[in-house]
Parts: structure tokens; C-alpha cells; sequence
């Protein structure tokens, strides 16, 4: 029976954000920024320490646990190219023209940073702050005072460079722990989901397909957090502790497959009567379990050792389908074989469970094999390469639209700036678009939206603040904990962040001026607020990088992956191999695998924002991505049992099916047209099916491998469906231009 449901309170779920790793980051930055500002302060007076803790803001962004090796390297090109841009702007302040000028090259290349991904992203920010900030100080008469404010600048950033390379190493165990804890909470919330799918099958499809939708999304979260967690858990883990703690993170990606296993045979069972009750009892179980990852992921937040938990097999095992029993002889498998197929993978994910809690109770030793075979091979690379810039230079690369949007946002909103009685103020107009403008018009909206709401609160709250005239020290404070807010929330949820960041802004500006006004234009701030986001919006629709033009690339990526992945998973070394390297290139094609659906699952979810006249396929884009997700199911399932039972296959009878059926599923993938058919023809025919559990398991690894080459035309006529180019509708054509 469950041990407890997986419903936990609403106080628990707050615990969790406040040990997650990105508020601990958050603290670790903004405890920098006050160190800083404080030591500077007493040093140098309020205004040197105002302007070096610019230097440190523009900094803070890149700044994201990551390895302790080429931290450094992380964060140095916001220092590198945010100091000459902070110097430029002080000394053209007192020229709107030569600014201008100034401004809008510089947003433009600032904006291609974010060729790099996601770690650009952060290093463009960085970048307009530098600029930004400079226009919120008070204009100098001379070129000494702007030396001044830029070595004090160098300075914050410098220090700042410092303690973030530092605090990273002291933090790397405390990551480690988090990192995982937040990895397994994602697992928790998949298997959840996935325990949904065992419920009785639902007669509105309108209610099915956003559970369908949601797993999706959750397996797309699962494999991003999974690289995350990977690049700093695998790193060197030299020591006992980071062994066990990679040993459980490889633990947590064999769980991943099992869970995705239970998928097979689903739809089979559910149509078959006599289903109910045992489908009920599996949900129960996988809904237990989920909760046991979870109340794991909780013991290592609060460092707690983790309380064991007794195997559910035995429950499992008791399981009886009401249908009769078919014929020994029956070619197709009878209800109670798919069932207690499907308990035993059910089965598998309880024994995995039980292996990790025991890892994390230090009653079984971590597999040290495979946690320095997967070392360095599975770490994103820290260096910054300027080969994502090769391709970049042709009008349709998203980078390099975003850019050109960029820019021209940018100089709209400055030229319009120029002409409200509120001039003094136009850097808040261009912080606004520099914090809402994105490369997709869905996450675009979603800032819009956040930055209006926490503008308007963070407006409220700087405002009560300021008009008590509080001290230096008390504005230092405020600004840390705004920082700290800020920088925490980025990610998770941007509100906060937007209420944060505006009460930042605002004090720092306030700083930067060295308290010349107790108070400000609310009214004023709403009303910049407004125009950036207006002019952000506007112009997401200029050059626009619709989803639809970057489907073909991810869904040929995609279709190389699976097909890589089927080669791999079903080649033929692995059965005589003495070492490990089959497997290794085995998981190396199975993260390419995960890696190319998240992506197409992200770009999928952000077209729904999007126009309807310019939106890609969805209906085949869905299947596809359930297909895909089938046939690495399949796949997986053919892979343990080349693993994990190849004393009870024959070898001489699956040698030839295996090659045959990874021949055929390459082929079919690698290309279009005629590949259902063709897939079909190179299929193993049916067989005989035995007792699992009691006999050669050879016939069930051919039913594997039948399904598998049938998934995989399937997958191909998805694919060949979304790539057809549709007749262009007078609407549509307007709208993509």
C-alpha cells in the first residue's frame, strides 16, 4: 500500500525554493555586492562605492553555479566588454547625437551574444547595464570625474570577479546537493504525471491531450535540469561524497528510461477488460514512489540522512488480471503478459528507488566505474568560442534578427526619450526593453506581462522607502536584498524578479546621484515602464523568427538522433564487449536523443504564442514528439535486456534481427518518403510468445524490435507531415512578412 500520498503542503514547497540552488546563489551574489559597496564605501566615500557597485551588478548576471573550472572564464567577458562600454557612455552623456550612436552598435552586438545559447543571454544583459547604468549618473563637466567613476567601475567588477570565482568553489559541495535535490524533484513530479497515465482512459481528448502536453514539458524540464546538474556533479569527483552523489545522479538517468518504459503496452492493457484494477494498483505504487524521490530530495536539502524504504515487489507481485489466460500457442500476448510486463518495468523503478536511497544512506557503494567513465564526456564545455558565429551571417539566423530587433528597439525608444519632459529618466525606457525583449514573441509576452505587474509594485515599494530618507547604509541593505531577489528568481519566476530589479533600479539610480532627491516620479517610472514594454512588443513582430522556420532543423535533428540512438542501442559489439565502451557511446547518443526532443518540445510550446496564421503543424509536431518518446521506449526496453538479461537471450537467433532491424530503422529515418511501408516489409514477422518471466526472453526482444521498426516509419511520415510545405494563405503571407 502507499506509504504517503504526493501532496505536499504549500509551507514544504516554499522550503524547497528558498534550499533551491538559485536562491542560494542569489544570496551568494548579493552578499558580494554589499561586501564590496561597503568596503568601498569606507574607502572611497558613496559616490565610488555607487559606482562600483555598478561594476558588480553588471557582473551578476553570467554569475550561475557552475564548475569550478572556467568559473573565471564564465564571467570575465561581462567585465572585458562592459567597462570600455561603461566608460563610452560617460564620456558622450553630455552629447545625445554621438550616443546615440554609441548605443545602438553596441546593442546590436551585445544582442548576438546570444549566438552562445543560454549562457550569452545573461553576458547581453550584462552588457546593456553597463551602458544603461552609466546614462542613470549624473552628467560631469570634464573628463577627471569620468576617469574616476570608471576605475571605481574596473574596481567593483574586479573584486566582484574575485568573490564570485571564490564563493563558487566554497559552494561547489552545497550545489552538488542542491542541484541533485532539485533533479530528483523533477524526476518526483514526471513519474506523478506519468502515474496519471495508469488512471482508466479518459473518453474526452480534450482532456487527455494536456496531460499528453504535460509530460511532454516535464520530460523537456527533466533533461535540461539534468545537464545543469551534470555539469557540476560530474565534475572531478575525486572525494567519496561527490562520488556518491554522481553515482546517484547516473541512478537518476537509469530511472528516467525505466519510467519512460512504463509507456509501453499501455494502450493495449487499457483496451482490454478486466484493466482497472491492476492499472489502479501500478498507479498507486508509481504515485508512492514519486513521493519517496521526493521526500529524498527534501532529507538532502535539509541535510537530513534519508529514512529507508522497503521494496514494493512484493506488493507487485501479487497482482492478478481477471482476463483468462490466453492459448500457449497465441501469437499476439494475452492481457496477463502485458501486465506483468508491465508491473516488472513498474518493478524496475521500485528497485532503482530502493538502490538510490540506499546510495544516499551509504549502505551501497556508488558504481565507481561508471561515474569516472561518464566524467568530462557528459560536462557542457566552459570556454567561449566564437564558432557559433560562423553561420550566424544570413538573414533568417534567429541570432542575428534578434540583434537587428534589438537595435532597433533600442534606438526608437532613445530617439523617443529624447523628446518626453522626463529626459533625464530615458535609461529606465531602455532598461525595460532590455529586460522584456526576447528572441520567441511567447517569452517576449510572458515578460511583458511580469515587468508591468513588478513595476508597478517594485515602483510602490522604492518609493515608501525613499520618502523616509533612510541612510546610505539602510539604501546598501535594500539594495543587497533587491539583488539578491533579483538575481534568485530570473529563472523560476520573473515577477519576483521584475519587482526586485525595479526597486534596484530605482535605488541605484537614486545612489548614483548621491541622494540629490529623497523621492521620485512614480507616475513618471509606470509611464517609462509602459513605453518600453510597448516599444518591446512592437517591435517583437519586427523580423520575426517564427518557430515554423526553426522546426526543420530541430526535427531533422531529432530524426538524427533517434536514428544514431537506434544504431547504437541495438549494434552488435555490446554482446561480446569486455569494457564499457559500447555503453558509453550508448548514453552519449541517448543524451543527443533527449537533448533534440527538449528542444523541439520548447520550440513547439513557444509556437503557441505565436500568430495562428504562422504557427507550424501542430497536430503532427504532437505526434511526432509522442512517437519519438515510443520509440526510445522501445528502444530502451531492448537495451536492458541486451544488459541486464543476456544470460536468457540466443544470441544466434537475435544477431541478425538486431542488425537487420537497426539497418532498417537508420535507413527509414535518414529518408523521407515511402517509409511506413518500407518499415513495415523489413519488420521481423510475429512470433511465438513465451512466459516472460520463465523462459528465452528472444521472442519478446524480436516483438521489441518489430514495434520499434514500426515506431520509426511512423515517426518518419510525422516528420514528412510537418516538413510538407503547406499552401500559403493571403493571411499567413502577411503575416510572415
Amino acid at each position: 500500500m502507499p506509504r504517503f500520498a504526493f501532496a505536499p503542503p504549500h509551507p514544504r514547497l516554499a522550503l524547497r525554493v528558498a534550499l533551491s540552488h538559485h536562491v542560494a546563489n542569489g544570496l551568494s551574489a548579493a552578499l558580494g555586492l554589499l561586501l564590496i559597496s561597503a568596503a568601498v564605501h569606507l574607502w572611497l566615500g558613496a559616490l565610488a562605492a555607487a559606482a562600483a557597485s555598478v561594476g558588480v551588478v553588471v557582473c551578476i548576471p553570467p554569475d550561475q553555479p557552475a564548475p569550478r573550472r572556467g568559473k573565471l572564464r564564465q564571467l570575465l567577458p561581462a567585465a572585458l566588454l562592459g567597462l570600455p562600454l561603461f566608460l563610452g557612455t560617460r564620456l558622450l552623456h553630455g552629447d545625445t547625437l554621438q550616443l546615440g550612436l554609441l548605443l545602438l552598435p553596441a546593442t546590436f552586438i551585445a544582442f548576438l551574444a546570444a549566438a552562445w545559447g543560454k549562457r550569452g543571454i545573461p553576458l547581453s544583459v550584462s552588457i546593456m547595464f553597463a551602458m544603461l547604468f552609466a546614462m542613470a549618473m549624473p552628467a560631469h563637466d570634464g573628463t577627471a570625474p569620468v576617469l574616476a567613476s570608471s576605475l571605481h567601475f574596473a574596481l567593483g567588477a574586479g573584486l566582484y570577479l574575485l568573490w564570485a570565482t571564490l564563493a563558487n568553489a566554497l559552494l561547489n559541495g552545497r550545489y552538488r546537493v542542491l542541484l541533485l535535490a532539485d533533479t530528483l524533484l523533477a524526476l518526483a513530479e514526471l513519474m506523478q504525471l506519468q502515474a496519471q497515465q495508469f488512471l482508466p482512459p479518459d473518453s474526452d481528448e480534450r482532456r487527455r491531450a494536456p496531460l499528453i502536453g504535460r509530460l511532454l514539458r516535464e520530460q523537456a524540464a527533466l533533461t535540461d535540469q539534468l545537464q545543469s546538474a551534470r555539469n557540476i556533479l560530474l565534475e572531478s569527483p575525486r572525494t567519496p561524497r561527490r562520488q556518491q552523489l554522481a553515482a546517484m545522479l547516473l541512478q537518476v538517468l537509469e530511472m528516467r528510461d525505466h519510467l519512460l518504459a512504463c509507456e509501453l503496452d499501455l494502450d493495449a492493457l487499457k483496451s482490454r477488460p478486466g484493466h482497472a484494477p491492476v492499472l489502479g494498483v501500478l498507479h498507486e505504487v508509481l504515485q508512492t514512489l514519486a513521493a519517496d524521490i521526493a521526500q529524498l530530495a527534501d532529507k538532502l536539502l535539509y541535510g537530513r540522512t534519508p529514512s529507508p524504504v522497503a521494496s514494493l515487489r512484493p506488493l507487485l507481485a501479487t497482482l492478478h488480471w481477471a482476463e483468462a489466460e490466453a492459448a500457449a500457442e497465441s501469437q499476439a500476448p494475452s492481457a496477463a503478459m502485458l501486465a506483468r510486463g508491465l508491473a516488472n518495468r513498474v518493478g524496475n523503478i521500485n528497485d532503482e528507488v530502493v538502490r538510490l536511497v540506499a546510495l544516499a544512506r551509504g549502505e551501497q557503494a556508488p558504481d565507481l566505474t561508471g561515474v569516472r567513465a561518464s566524467w568530462q564526456l557528459f560536462v557542457s564545455p566552459t570556454a567561449w568560442s566564437l564558432r557559433p558565429f560562423a553561420g550566424l551571417w544570413r538573414w533568417d539566423a534567429p541570432p542575428l534578427r534578434h540583434a537587428i530587433r534589438a537595435a532597433l528597439a533600442v534606438g526608437a525608444a532613445y530617439a523617443l526619450a529624447q523628446v518626453l519632459p522626463w529626459v533625464a529618466h530615458d535609461y529606465w525606457i531602455l532598461l525595460t526593453i532590455v529586460v522584456v525583449l526576447r528572441g520567441s514573441l511567447a517569452q517576449t509576452l510572458e515578460r511583458r506581462n511580469s515587468r508591468v505587474a513588478g513595476t508597478l509594485l517594485g515602483c510602490v515599494i522604492a518609493g515608501a522607502l525613499l520618502a523616509l530618507q533612510p541612510s546610505t547604509w539602510l539604501l546598501l541593505l535594500a539594495v543587497t536584498l533587491a539583488q539578491a531577489f533579483a538575481h534568485a528568481f530570473a529563472v523560476r519566476r520573473y515577477l519576483v524578479t521584475a519587482v526586485a530589479a525595479t526597486v534596484l533600479g530605482l535605488l541605484q539610480a537614486h545612489m548614483l546621484h548621491a541622494g540629490a532627491s529623497p523621492v521620485f516620479g512614480v507616475p513618471e517610472r509606470i509611464a517609462d515602464t509602459l513605453l518600453g514594454v510597448a516599444i518591446a512588443w512592437a517591435c517583437s513582430y519586427v523580423l520575426p523568427s517564427w518557430e515554423r522556420h526553426q522546426i526543420p532543423a530541430l526535427v531533422a535533428r531529432t530524426l538524427s538522433a533517434q536514428a544514431r540512438h537506434a544504431r547504437v542501442a541495438l549494434g552488435l559489439g555490446q554482446l561480446q564487449a569486455i569494457d564499457n565502451e559500447p555503453e558509453l557511446a550508448w548514453r552519449l547518443a541517448r543524451r543527443e536523443a533527449y537533448d533534440s526532443l527538449s528542444a523541439l518540445v520548447q520550440a513547439t510550446q513557444r509556437s503557441l504564442a505565436e500568430p495562428r496564421a504562422v504557427r507550424p503543424p501542430l497536430a503532427p509536431l504532437g505526434l511526432l514528439l509522442a512517437h519519438s518518446y515510443q520509440l526510445l521506449a522501445q528502444l530502451t526496453a531492448v537495451k536492458s535486456m541486451l544488459l541486464l538479461r543476456r544470460d536468457r537471450l540466443q544470441p544466434e537467433q537475435i544477431r541478425q534481427p538486431l542488425q537487420q532491424a537497426a539497418q532498417s530503422i537508420d535507413s527509414t529515418l535518414q529518408h523521407a518518403g515511402g517509409a511506413v511501408e518500407e518499415a513495415a516489409e523489413a519488420a521481423p514477422g510475429p512470433v511465438l510468445l513465451p512466459d516472460p518471466f520463465e523462459s528465452d526472453l528472444s521472442p519478446w526482444l524480436l516483438r521489441r524490435l518489430e514495434l520499434a521498426t514500426r515506431l520509426a516509419g511512423q515517426l518518419r511520415q510525422d516528420a514528412d507531415q510537418v516538413l510538407a510545405p503547406a499552401t500559403p494563405t493571403p493571411a499567413s503571407q502577411a503575416a510572415a512578412e
